[in-house]
């Protein structure tokens, strides 16, 4: 039999869901800390097959530059309404705001870039190497690389984040998934600028 009050207690620390959390403490024999570790664990594996799962839940995130010209609003869904009313995922919801803020990001991934945008940057690029006279496999390399380069820049999920610029906002989200358990993805976002 599981202690209820342990079960709530490690379901308000992970955020996981109830059957996870017995099951963890079960397989623990009642121990609070094997019980996280098993659920660590379980959380790591569990991401692999939360592809598929549907994002029903979340909360609309705003922000309001203190100058009063930037504006962001977000939408972050995730599984559960137990995990969209949690602190944390308000808190990673802020972090994105701040993040479109800052930098700017005209779409959420790479697939969102429409084909005749990606087209016009490539013929730039061309146009600014015309004159170095270089072969076609090199300047084509050079191309590839500054598209990535662009791609990198406007897209918000490749962005590195802006509090640890080792870390992409897309690694920023599969940690958040690992911690709660759950499918998160950011559907939309839009940012206003006077």
């Amino acid at each position: 039999m599981v202690d209820i009050e342990k079960l709530k207690q490690l379901r308000e620390e992970t955020l996981l869901s109830l059957e996870d959390c017995k099951m963890a403490l079960e397989k623990a024999n009642g121990d609070l800390e094997k019980a996280r570790i098993i659920l660590r664990e379980l959380g790591k594996e569990s991401l692999k097959d939360r592809s598929q799962r549907e994002t029903k839940a979340g909360i609309v995130s705003c922000y309001q530059h203190s100058n009063k010209k930037i504006g962001v609003l977000v939408e972050l869904n995730c599984e559960t309404d137990f995990v969209a009313k949690s602190e944390e995922f308000k808190k990673l919801a802020h972090e994105l705001s701040l993040q479109i803020a800052a930098l700017k990001p005209l779409f959420l991934k790479e697939e969102d870039i429409p084909p005749e945008i990606l087209e016009k940057e490539k013929n730039i690029y061309l146009n600014q190497l015309k004159e170095q006279n270089k072969p076609k496999e090199i300047l084509n390399k050079i191309v590839e690389g500054k598209l990535a380069k662009y791609k990198n820049e406007v897209c918000l999920l490749n962005q590195p984040w802006i509090k640890d610029e080792k870390r992409k906002i897309s690694d920023l989200i599969k940690e958040y998934q690992a911690k709660f358990g759950e499918k998160i993805e950011i559907k939309r976002f839009v940012r206003f600028e006077i």
